[in-house]
C-alpha cells in the first residue's frame, strides 16, 4: 500500500524533537567535561571515569525504555506522549548538571556530579528512545524516512549550534564579564534559558507529528505477546542491525573524543591573534564550537542532496563521508599551533563529513527493522532504536572517557599553559584516534548489504522470502 507524502510542516515538527534533545546532549558532549575540569574543579581522570560509569547504567535503562515504549498505548500513540511527559524533567535536570554546589571536598563534588549527570542521562533515555522510534511509525516509505532523518539531524545541528555558540558567552555575561567572570554562577542561568527552548521544541514535535503505521503488527497475531528478552534476541539475530550498531558504537567513540576534548583543544592548543570580544577564551571556544555545528548542518544537507535528490545509495554516501573525514583528521595532527585558521577549517571539514555519515546511519535502522520482518518475521521498533541509542551513548561515553584519560596521562592541568607532552595528548585524542576509528567503521560498513533496492534482491532477503512488489 502506497504511503502519503509527509508534509514539510510535519518533517520540521519531527526535527524539532532532536533540536530539543541536542540543546542538552550537545552541551553534555561538547562542554560538560570542560565544565567539570575547568569550572567545577574535578580532576580530568576522575571525570573520564565518571563519564563511563554513568553510561554503564544505560545497559539496563535503554532496553527497558525500548520495551516500555513499544508497549505504551494511549490516544496520542505509543511514542509521542513521552515527549510531553519527560520534557520538563529533562530541562530541569539539564540545569542541575551545570550547578556547582559549594562543596569543599573533591569527593562531594564528584558525588554530586555522578548523581546529577546520571539522572540527566536517564531522562535523555526516556525521551530520546521513543522519539527515535517515532519516525518509523510516521511513515513506512523508506525515502520519506530518510528525509525525516535529514530534517532531524539538520535541526539537531541547529539546536547544537545554539547551545555550543552561546552557552559559554552567556555564562560569561551572567557571571559578570570582565577578566575573571564567575562562570559557576553564570553556567546554570545560561543552561536554564536553553533548557526552556528545548522544552518548547519537544512540545512542537508532539503537536506537529502523527503516528500512522506500526510495522511489527503485520508480523504478529492479535493474541501474541513478546517479552523484553525476546525483543533483545531479535536484535542480535538480525545481522544487519549488528553491523549498523557496531558502526554507530565505533563512530561515536570518534565523536566522543572529538566533542569532549574540543573546548580544551581550542583553549590550550590553538594559538590565535584575535582581540576584543572573540579574544576572550569562552567566546573563542563558543565561536569554534558554533561554526563546527554549522559545518555539521552543511554535511546533513549534502547527504540529503546526494541521497534524496541525486538518488545515490545511502551506503555509497556513508563511505564517501568516512573516507573524506580521513583528510582533515590526518592534517590536524601536523598543523602548527599558530595556524589557527587552517586548524579551524580542518575542524569544520571533519564535522562536515561526520554529519554526512550519522543521519544515514540512523536512517538505516528502519531498514534493518524491515529486514527483520522479512527474514525473521518480527521486529520491535523502539527496542531496535534503544540498542542503537545505547551504542551511540556508550561509544560517546568511551570516547569522552578516553579523551580525559589521555589528557590526564599526558599531564594536563586546567587553567595553565600546557607542557609539550600535554599538547601531544590533545592532538592524539582530538585527531589521531578519530582517524583510526574512521578506517575501522569503513571496514564494518563494507559488510552492510541493505543497499538501494535490497528488498527485491533474493540474495539479500534469502530463499523462500517474497521480494517486494
Amino acid at each position: 500500500m502506497s504511503q502519503p507524502k509527509i508534509s514539510t510542516k510535519e518533517k520540521f515538527g519531527y526535527g524539532l524533537g532532536d533540536a530539543g534533545s541536542n540543546i542538552v546532549y550537545q552541551a553534555v558532549l561538547n562542554m560538560l567535561s570542560y565544565f567539570y575540569t575547568d569550572i567545577f574543579g574535578i580532576e580530568a581522570a576522575a571525570v573520564g571515569t565518571l563519564m563511563l560509569v554513568v553510561r554503564l547504567f544505560d545497559t539496563f535503562t535503554d532496553p527497558a525504555m525500548g520495551a516500555i515504549a513499544d508497549r505504551t498505548r494511549t490516544k496520542h500513540g505509543r511514542y509521542r506522549p513521552w515527549l510531553l511527559w519527560i520534557a520538563i524533567p529533562y530541562g530541569i535536570l539539564a540545569v542541575a548538571a551545570f550547578v556547582t554546589p559549594d562543596f569543599e571536598s573533591a569527593r562531594d563534588k564528584l558525588i554530586y556530579a555522578y548523581i546529577s549527570y546520571g539522572l540527566l542521562m536517564t531522562a535523555y533515555t526516556a525521551i530520546n528512545i521513543p522519539y527515535s522510534a517515532l519516525a518509523s511509525v510516521i511513515t513506512s516509505d523508506k525515502d520519506e524516512r530518510s528525509s525525516l532523518q535529514s530534517w532531524r539531524f539538520g535541526l539537531a545541528m541547529m539546536g547544537g549550534f545554539l547551545v555550543t555558540s552561546i552557552t559559554l558567552p552567556l555564562a560569561r555575561y551572567f557571571g559578570g564579564g570582565g577578566e575573571n567572570p564567575d562562570m559557576q554562577y553564570g553556567m546554570p542561568i545560561a543552561m536554564g534559558i536553553l533548557a526552556a527552548v528545548g522544552i518548547l521544541c519537544f512540545i512542537g514535535c508532539f503537536k506537529f507529528t502523527k503516528e500512522r503505521v506500526y510495522p511489527e503488527d503485520i508480523a504478529q497475531t492479535a493474541g501474541e505477546k513478546q517479552g523484553i528478552f525476546s525483543d533483545i534476541k531479535m536484535m542480535f539475530f538480525n545481522s544487519q542491525w549488528v553491523i549498523v550498531t557496531l558502526a554507530m558504537f565505533i563512530i561515536q567513540i570518534r565523536g566522543g573524543l572529538f566533542g569532549a576534548i574540543k573546548p580544551h583543544f581550542t583553549k590550550y592548543y590553538m594559538i590565535h591573534d584575535l582581540t576584543g570580544f572573540w579574544g576572550q577564551n569562552e567566546n573563542f571556544i563558543g565561536l569554534v564550537l558554533g561554526l563546527t555545528m554549522l559545518a555539521g548542518v552543511a554535511g546533513v544537507i549534502a547527504a540529503n542532496r546526494l541521497f534524496m535528490v541525486l538518488q545515490w545509495c545511502k551506503v555509497s554516501v556513508m563511505k564517501l563521508a568516512l573516507f573524506g573525514s580521513l583528510i582533515p583528521y590526518g592534517l590536524i595532527f601536523f598543523v602548527p599551533r599558530e595556524w589557527w585558521e587552517a586548524t579551524l577549517f580542518l575542524i569544520l571539514l571533519a564535522n562536515f563529513f561526520h554529519m554526512m555519515f550519522i543521519p544515514l546511519l540512523f536512517a538505516a535502522i528502519p531498514d534493518v527493522v524491515d529486514y527483520g520482518l522479512k527474514v525473521v518475521g518480527k521486529a520491535a521498533i523502539a527496542m531496535f532504536f534503544a540498542g542503537q541509542l545505547f551504542a551511540l551513548k556508550m561509544g560517546g561515553a568511551i570516547g569522552g572517557s578516553m579523551a580525559l584519560w589521555i589528557m590526564a596521562l599526558f599531564g594536563f592541568q586546567p587553567n595553565v599553559a600546557q607542557s609539550e607532552d600535554a599538547l601531544l595528548g590533545l592532538r592524539i585524542a582530538f585527531a589521531g584516534i578519530p582517524f583510526i576509528a574512521a578506517i575501522v567503521v569503513a571496514i564494518i560498513i563494507h559488510f552492510y548489504k541493505l543497499k538501494k533496492g535490497w528488498e527485491n534482491r533474493q540474495s539479500v532477503i534469502g530463499p523462500g522470502v517474497e521480494p517486494q512488489a
